[in-house]
């Protein structure tokens, strides 16, 4: 990135670099791109992760040794198949969607992924299903990707269905950069601002956030280690 590159330049010498990671670490894989393809005629906003961070979370979940993964924001399930492939035999994925539309495609996706067996998704407003599975807890790996006003509602209750050693993700907590406008009238903005507050005040978790750039512009991942 130099001085002189307009924001277009900077964004496509991003998704270039993308595209270069991807193609030699994350080749095409026929069954995500099935679901990406599925999600897009269906109407669904293009708001998934990038093919990079579904394999940093598949990754992470696998290094973790998660039994037990909850996701919070299902869209068309194609995060949802990367998590739920690192699963080992008997390991179960319970993934929150408030869309019906959008839960009808992410399950025919993760059953053409033939994961049908594994995950379960469940509808409606995820503070009225967190309840409900509470006693389905603790689960390994936590991954919050769902409307940025409800994270500082979502945190406590990830919290609540994890244990020492599980591990939260929040996605999109930079807001290409608004995150740090305390007076930004951006409901969003102000979620994710009480979102890192929550985290900063909780002395059970150790947490950081890194930014970054990518084929979806700026942003960025939270992650909170429970250890207490």
């Amino acid at each position: 990135m130099t001085p002189s590159q307009t924001q277009t330049e900077i964004q496509d010498q991003w998704t270039e670099v993308d595209r270069y990671i991807g193609d030699l670490l994350v080749p095409s894989d026929p069954v995500l791109d099935a679901a990406l393809e599925a999600s897009a005629a269906a109407g669904l906003p293009t708001i998934q992760v990038s093919p990079t961070q579904g394999k940093l979370l598949h990754i992470l979940a696998r290094s973790l040794g998660a039994r037990k993964i909850l996701e919070i924001g299902t869209l068309g399930g194609y995060s949802t198949i990367w998590m739920a492939r690192a699963l080992p035999a008997g390991g179960r994925l319970i993934t929150l969607e408030y869309s019906p539309k959008h839960a009808e495609v992410a399950r025919a996706n993760i059953a053409r992924a033939g994961l049908a067996s594994v995950v379960d998704v469940r509808v409606g407003r995820a503070l009225d299903t967190l309840p409900q599975i509470a006693a389905e807890g603790p689960f390994d790996l936590i991954f919050i990707d769902a409307d940025k006003v409800g994270y500082p509602d979502y945190f406590p209750w990830a919290m609540k269905l994890s244990r020492p050693g599980s591990v939260i993700i929040a996605d999109n907590v930079v807001r290409k950069g608004a995150v740090i406008d305390a007076g930004s009238s951006d409901a969003d903005v102000q979620g994710v601002r009480r979102f890192y507050e929550l985290l900063a005040a909780e002395p059970r978790v150790s947490s950081t956030a890194v930014q970054t750039v990518g084929s979806k512009g700026y942003d960025g991942f939270a992650m909170a280690l429970v250890i207490a």
